[in-house]
């Protein structure tokens, strides 16, 4: 008696690909393989390896502050001249984030209308963004130092019998960080409210709402969530700077930043545990200051915008 075969069932490959699909597994993200090793390589392990350093600290950092493994953190925190950083830092970062948002929204509400010469302003006022912050600090050298042109000019009108000191100090660091920050902020706030129809506006304006009220109950809490991105960005631009303040500012002094003191371990002391240490710091703060910016936004308004940024 023979037998029959039964020929071999093809793979179920198909129905397997369905099965992979319904639980979130698709073949195509084998493509994000490249950016997550990317990310891995240049972020996430400088990342911890910067957090295991700020645990191996010199043996002179233990012996003059204590704490053991802790004692960079000790330090930090203990070290006037290193802590007072923090503030330092956050007395330019601060005001600096605050105008460029404060004076983005009127010339951003500004160009959103048609007139005659829109395109050269709004053009003149996004020109310092291709500077960059050393050619910043060198133009506020020329034009701002003792024998700049300002000064000269100052002079020999009569206006000041001494040179006003506009850089190497807190003025020239804010001015440098205003200049090379403000296109970053009225772009973004552009973009936000061009991302505002018009017809909420002036629905509430038929219904007999002046520019205050629409203003504060319309545009205010749906122009929140630019106002928060934009003012985290600039912000976090501001609270790293470094070139501005090593040039055009007082860097033992008044402008004696975080990124200078991190500069100072690791180019002067060679401590590169307390470089680290001080650069974990820096994103404590600023994640604690975007805390803060988000909890506002939240607390201010809970939609979504629209906009376009």
């Amino acid at each position: 008696m023979s037998t029959l075969k039964t020929a071999p069932r093809p793979k179920a490959s198909a129905s397997r690909r369905h099965r992979l699909a319904e639980r979130g597994i698709d073949s195509q993200l084998l493509m994000l393989i490249p950016a997550l090793l990317f990310g891995l390589v240049l972020f996430v392990y400088p990342f911890t390896y910067g957090i295991g350093l700020t645990f191996q600290p010199l043996p002179r950092t233990q012996e003059q502050w204590g704490g053991g493994f802790l004692a960079n953190y000790v330090a930090f925190f203990k070290d006037p001249f290193l802590f007072d950083s923090v503030w330092i830092t956050m007395r330019l970062a601060l005001p600096v984030a605050l105008f460029n948002v404060l004076v983005s929204v009127p010339i951003a509400f500004k160009l959103r209308h048609r007139f005659r010469g829109k395109r050269l302003l709004s053009t003149l006022l996004v020109l310092p963004i291709t500077l960059g912050t050393v050619l910043t600090a060198q133009g506020l050298l020329i034009f701002g130092g003792r024998q700049g042109w300002v000064n000269r000019f100052l002079m020999e009108a009569g206006i000041i019998n001494e040179p006003f000191p506009i850089v190497n100090n807190y003025l020239g660091v804010m001015l440098s960080l205003v200049i090379s920050g403000f296109p970053f902020a009225f772009l973004l706030i552009s973009s936000y409210l061009s991302g505002i129809d018009p017809a909420i506006e002036a629905a509430a304006k038929t219904l007999g709402a002046d520019w205050k009220q629409r203003f504060r109950r319309i545009i205010l809490p749906l122009l929140a969530p630019g106002l928060a991105t934009t003012f985290i960005l600039t912000f976090v631009l501001a609270f790293s700077v470094f070139p501005s303040a090593r040039l055009v500012g007082d860097p033992l002094g008044e402008t004696r930043v975080m990124a200078l003191m991190a500069y100072r371990a690791f180019g002067e002391q060679q401590d590169y545990a307390m470089a680290s240490t001080i650069a974990i710091m820096m994103g404590v703060v600023e994640l604690v200051v975007i805390a803060v910016v988000l909890l506002w936004r939240s607390f201010l308004y809970k939609g979504s915008t629209g906009g376009k940024g």
